[in-house]
């Protein structure tokens, strides 16, 4: 059983975030009842939290061990009655429920080591799309930027998380000077640390933790802080506290700042405050030199003409690059055959072939025709979970190959801008964890045809 659980926690390891991984998994132990994976977890709020939000990626991770899904059970330690002495005379157990019992202090806040950080500076490719952004990420690190904090900001899979990681990693590694204290978390995290601290009655410790411990905050995700005053009041005054002690601060986020509805102006404020770096999509060479790089890391031998039409092909975004890469070298391995043109061809049939002319139209039909619905219910007030999921998709569609603002996407569908800004954040929450919902969603939008 150990063993089996071991082997689970290190898949799980690999495809969510770290910080959910150390926060939330790693505390759990685990034990197999029949057919069911029972975890246990250290309170009742750690248990409800990974019952909410978990369950799917360990009860995947634990299939792929296992042979077979099991259904995933979650308790909390302090919910579990102790054994009785005449025990065996008492017939079967009752259902264990999570009790809401008194919380134990929240977790301390750790700083981070250099091999916690899967990405560096070393293996990004540069090209005049995200210049910019790398140069500012190599200058908050060597202190060349003329700033103390800077802002990423970019659509998803365009590599904020890699610079976000690079800039964790080089600040580590030190360079023989002392070693500044690093947090990395995504801004789920911080909320999550919040939350806990409230409910065990230990938000002082919070704040000292944090405005005390940290030299540098590296944050992702902010446009998660919508509409979540009492967090934003905690972490501007967080912030306030790192900037007043000359720390250093960046945040990443799918939005720029001025995007962000829902967040108090005085915190928006400080996030406008820094150092703004903006990525765009790669253009054709820096494409063609990202998918030489993930080929070699891959150990695939592309040929010229191959590498040519993966790169005229595939402009959508780096995941996208990557995931071709891999899906050409197994199909090549697995027919015992060299990678060829007409192989490729056949693979990128199973991905979203880029359409510079690509209308909102053309988004409105494909998502209609995919969840099989009308446009007059995309456009509908319909909240059946089918339409939302359905009505957010064309969000992110649009927002990631059109040059409609939020607003106007909004209009077309009569929905506000808040309302945009929300459903695109859900849809890349569950792209970033590969959530199961995550997978389906990159599927649809790879199939998206020019």
């Amino acid at each position: 059983m150990e063993q089996l659980w071991t082997q689970t926690k290190l898949i799980l390891e690999k495809t969510v975030s770290p910080g959910l991984f150390h926060l939330w998994i790693k505390p759990l132990t685990a034990q197999v009842a029949g057919e069911t994976l029972e975890l246990t977890a250290p309170n009742a709020f750690v248990a409800a939290w990974v019952n909410e939000r978990l369950l799917d990626a360990i009860a995947e991770a634990a299939a792929s061990v296992m042979g077979k899904r099991p259904k995933v059970a979650v308790v909390a330690a302090d919910a579990r009655p102790g054994p009785h002495p005449h025990e065996k005379d008492r017939g079967p157990k009752a259902p264990v429920t999570i009790v809401p019992l008194g919380l134990p202090p929240a977790m301390p806040l750790r700083t981070v080591a250099e091999d916690r950080f899967r990405f560096s500076f070393d293996d990004f490719v540069v090209g005049p799309s995200n210049e910019l952004a790398y140069v500012a990420s190599k200058g908050i690190c060597e202190r060349t930027l003329a700033s103390e904090q800077l802002f990423i900001t970019s659509a998803p899979g365009l590599g904020k998380t890699h610079l976000l990681q690079a800039i964790g990693q080089q600040l580590c590694l030190g360079g023989g000077k002392a070693r500044p204290r690093v947090v990395y978390l995504t801004a789920e995290e911080f909320a999550g640390r919040l939350i806990m601290a409230i409910k065990a009655r230990d938000v002082e410790r919070f704040k000292t933790s944090f405005r005390e411990s940290v030299d540098v905050l590296l944050l992702e995700d902010i446009h998660f802080f919508r509409d979540k005053p009492r967090i934003q009041a905690e972490l501007l005054n967080t912030l306030k506290a790192l900037r007043s002690r000359g720390c250093r601060l960046v945040f990443t986020s799918s939005f720029l700042p001025k995007e962000l509805s829902g967040v108090d102006d005085q915190l928006a404020s400080r996030f406008c405050s820094g150092f703004l770096a903006g990525i765009e999509p790669p253009d054709l060479p820096t494409r063609k030199r990202i998918l030489e790089r993930k080929a070699a890391v891959h150990q695939v031998l592309l040929p010229e003409n191959v590498s040519d039409l993966l790169a005229e092909h595939l402009r959508a975004d780096i995941r996208q690059i990557e995931s071709c890469i891999q899906n050409l070298a197994l199909k090549a391995r697995l027919l015992n055959r060299g990678i060829s043109l007409e192989m490729a061809w056949e693979v990128l049939g199973n991905y979203k072939l880029e359409n510079p002319t690509l209308t909102l139209d053309d988004i409105v039909d494909y998502v209609c025709d995919v969840y099989r619905i009308s446009p007059e219910l995309l456009s509908s007030k319909s909240r059946k979970r089918e339409h939302v999921l359905a009505r957010n998709t064309a969000f992110l569609l649009a927002r990631r190959h059109t040059e409609l603002s939020l607003q106007d996407i909004g209009q077309r569908f009569n929905r506000r801008h808040s309302t945009v800004v929300k459903g695109i954040t859900t849809l890349e929450r569950h792209l970033s964890l590969e959530t199961p919902l995550g997978r389906q969603i990159e599927k649809t939008m790879e199939r998206l045809a020019p």
